[in-house]
């Protein structure tokens, strides 16, 4: 009866909400250990020092025509 889909809508909510809850929990673990080591190894991880245009990146258009 009803009382049943109820009951299993709201088990379904629940399951549901606890694995995006350890989902994200994994994610944030990641990436504050990933942060942490490019906090430690800042050599391996520096910017850029000049940042490339678009027009050099991509290659010089020729029509085949």
């Amino acid at each position: 009866g009803v009382h049943r889909q109820i009951l299993l809508a709201t088990l379904g909510w629940f399951v549901g909400y606890q694995l995006v809850k350890r989902a994200e929990y994994m994610h944030a673990k990641v990436d504050r250990e990933l942060f942490e080591y490019v906090r430690h190894h800042p050599v391996d991880f520096h910017a850029p020092t000049e940042k490339k245009r678009i027009g050099e990146l991509l290659e010089d258009f020729h029509p085949i025509r």
